[in-house]
């Protein structure tokens, strides 16, 4: 049996539910697959593309708060929620208009806690970002 978060996981790899309107709006997509303490999707929408179809820096940081939040979501307590309390986003090479790899999981967990890390990587392997985040975890109302 599942808890609230790693239910709604399950729902979105089925694509049984409707994304919130910010993921609808921005075009993140969902999720591919997931496991205890990492998930992993793939999103790309050609019309966020910038002028010299490279992916857009914004976009990118929305991924990876979508994708470290689903991260956390693997490992969350039933009786909590959690927030994003920081997020950090550095670039390496330049993405373009080809499928990108997110790779998302926990790197430390406490009572208060949940640390993520995620990778994005071009379909050559090449790693074109790094983002982490922290989570903040309160009682579940």
């Amino acid at each position: 049996m599942g808890t609230w978060a790693t239910d709604r996981l399950d729902a979105l790899v089925r694509g049984d539910v409707v994304l919130p309107p910010v993921s609808q709006t921005l075009r993140l997509g969902t999720l591919g697959s997931w496991g205890a303490g990492w998930v992993k999707t793939w999103s790309l929408h050609a019309d966020l593309l910038n002028v010299d179809g490279s992916l857009f820096g914004g976009h990118i940081a929305a991924l990876a708060d979508q994708a470290l939040t689903f991260a956390a979501m693997t490992s969350v307590p039933d009786d909590n929620m959690f927030r994003t309390l920081n997020l950090s986003v550095t670039f390496l090479r330049v993405g373009k208009a080809e499928p990108l790899s997110i790779e998302a999981k926990v790197m430390s967990q406490t009572r208060q806690i949940i640390s993520t890390r995620a990778e994005f990587r071009r379909p050559d392997g090449e790693l074109i970002a790094e983002a982490s985040a922290q989570q903040f975890l309160h009682a579940r109302r």
